[in-house]
C-alpha cells in the first residue's frame, strides 16, 4: 500500500509537485469553459497556463536528475505568482477599467463595508435599511464578517475606484506578510509541500484571484499556531485575535488555542491578545448600531436575514438539508454530533503541541464544512491548510526544544550546527 509519506517523497517530492501541478492545470482549464461565474473563467483561462508552466519546469528538473529543493521552492514561488497574483491583478485593472463581472460578492460587500467604516463608524447595516434597498442590491447590503474585515475596503473608499484599491490586494499582501513570517518560524524540509498546499492549490488560488477574504484570516490563524510552537505566547495570542477580528470561522481554531494554551500553563499571556483584539474590534459597531452588527454578524449567516445567504456548495449537510423530510434539522443533528465529538476528543486528548492543535482544528472543520446546512466549497482551504502544516509544526517544536538542531535539505536527513 503506497502511504502518504512514500508518495510525498517519491523522487525528492517531484513526482507529487508535477501531479500537483498537472492535475491543477486541468482544473483550471476546465474552470475556464465551464464555470457559471464569470470571474472563476477568467481565472482559470489565466492559471491554466501558469499550473502548465510549472510542470514543464518539475519535469525538466525531474529529467535532469536534479533534486534541488531550492529550485522546487522556486517553482512554488513562481506558480503562485502566475495562478493568483497575476489572475488576480488582471482582473483588478479589468475592473477599475469598467469591468462589472471581474470580482466576487465578497469583494464588492468588504469594499462597501469599509465605506461605511468611513463615513458612518460602523460598517453595518439594519435588517430595516437593508430591506428598504432595491431587491438587487440587499444581498451585498449585508457584511457577515467582524469589523475587522471592513479595513481592506479603506483604501477603496479613500482613494476611489483604482486596481490597487481593490480589496484583493490588500488580502494578498496581508496573506503574503503572515505567511512569510510563518515560514520563518517553522521552516524545515516539511514547509515546502505546506506551502504548496496553502497557495498554489486551486482551492487557494482561485480564492486569492477572485475573492480572497478567507486567505488573510488563514494565514493568522497559522501564524498563531507556528508562534505557538516557538513557544512565543503574546504574540500567536495577538496573531489569533486579528483572525478572530476579521472572521468568525476562526473562532474554532482560537478555542482549540485556547485549550492548548492552558495545556502549557501560558493561557494568561495568550489569552489577553487572542480575546482582547476580537473585543476591541466588535465595540465600536456595537455603541453605534447594535441591532445592525448582530443582523449582519449573527442573524444573516444563521438565515434571518431579509435575504438568505446563496452559500449552497452540495456537501453531505446540504444535500440532507434539501432532500430529506425535516433534512435541516437532521443536519443540524449531525453537526451538533460532530461537535460533540471533537468536544470529547479535547477533553480525552487536549493537544499539548501546535501539531495537534493544527490536526483538531482542521478535523474538525472538515467536519462542520460538510454537515453544515449552507456553507462554500472554498471553505475546504481551511481544513486542507491545518492538515498540511501539521507535520512542518512538529518539526519547529523540535527545533524549540533543542536550538541546536535544526531539520533542512531535501533528503530529509537531519543536519546538527552550531
Amino acid at each position: 500500500m503506497i502511504t502518504w509519506s512514500r508518495l510525498d517523497r517519491a523522487a525528492g517530492g517531484l513526482a507529487f509537485d508535477l501531479g500537483l501541478y498537472a492535475l491543477s492545470a486541468g482544473f483550471a482549464a476546465i474552470t475556464a469553459v465551464t464555470s457559471t461565474l464569470l470571474p472563476h473563467r477568467a481565472w482559470g483561462g489565466v492559471a491554466a497556463i501558469g499550473y502548465a508552466v510549472a510542470a514543464v519546469a518539475v519535469l525538466t528538473q525531474w529529467l535532469a536528475g536534479n533534486r534541488d529543493p531550492r529550485l522546487r521552492a522556486a517553482i512554488t514561488g513562481f506558480a503562485w505568482v502566475a495562478t493568483a497574483w497575476v489572475p488576480m491583478l488582471i482582473q483588478s485593472v479589468e475592473r477599475a477599467g469598467g469591468r462589472t463581472d471581474r470580482a466576487q460578492e465578497e469583494v464588492l460587500v468588504v469594499e462597501d463595508g469599509g465605506s461605511r467604516l468611513l463615513h458612518h463608524a460602523t460598517p453595518y447595516l439594519s435588517d430595516d435599511t437593508i430591506a428598504r434597498l432595491p431587491a438587487d442590491e440587499r444581498l451585498l447590503g449585508y457584511l457577515p464578517y467582524q469589523p475587522g474585515m471592513s479595513l481592506f475596503g479603506l483604501p477603496r473608499a479613500l482613494a476611489g475606484d483604482a486596481w490597487w484599491t481593490d480589496a484583493r490586494i490588500w488580502f494578498l499582501l496581508a496573506t503574503t506578510a503572515a505567511l512569510g513570517l510563518t515560514i520563518a518560524l517553522v521552516r524545515g524540509p516539511r514547509v515546502l509541500r505546506a506551502v504548496q498546499l496553502t497557495t498554489v492549490l486551486p482551492v487557494c488560488a482561485l480564492t486569492a484571484a477572485t475573492g480572497g477574504d478567507d486567505l488573510p484570516v488563514l494565514a493568522l490563524c497559522l501564524l498563531a499556531l507556528a508562534l505557538c510552537a516557538r513557544e512565543r505566547w503574546g504574540w500567536a495570542g495577538v496573531a489569533a485575535g486579528l483572525a478572530a477580528a476579521l472572521k468568525l470561522l476562526a473562532l474554532p481554531i482560537l478555542a482549540v488555542l485556547i485549550i492548548h494554551a492552558l495545556t502549557r500553563r501560558r493561557l494568561g499571556r495568550f489569552a489577553l491578545g487572542a480575546l482582547g483584539l476580537p473585543v476591541l474590534a466588535v465595540v465600536p459597531p456595537l455603541l453605534r448600531d447594535p441591532g445592525a452588527l448582530v443582523d449582519n454578524v449573527i442573524g444573516f449567516p444563521l438565515g434571518h436575514g431579509v435575504v438568505t445567504s446563496p452559500a449552497a456548495s452540495p456537501f453531505p449537510g446540504r444535500l440532507i438539508a434539501t432532500g430529506l423530510p425535516a433534512g435541516r434539522v437532521i443536519a443540524l443533528g449531525l453537526l451538533l454530533l460532530a461537535g460533540l465529538a471533537i468536544a470529547v476528543w479535547l477533553v480525552r486528548r487536549p493537544p499539548t503541541t501546535a501539531a495537534a492543535a493544527a490536526l483538531i482544528s482542521g478535523y474538525g472543520l472538515l467536519a462542520a464544512i460538510f454537515l453544515m446546512p449552507s456553507t462554500r466549497f472554498g471553505y475546504l482551504l481551511y481544513p486542507v491548510a491545518l492538515l498540511a502544516w501539521a507535520p512542518a509544526l512538529t518539526a519547529a517544536a523540535s527545533v524549540t526544544e533543542r536550538p541546536d538542531r535544526v531539520e533542512e535539505a531535501a533528503d530529509g536527513r537531519a543536519t546538527a550546527y552550531t
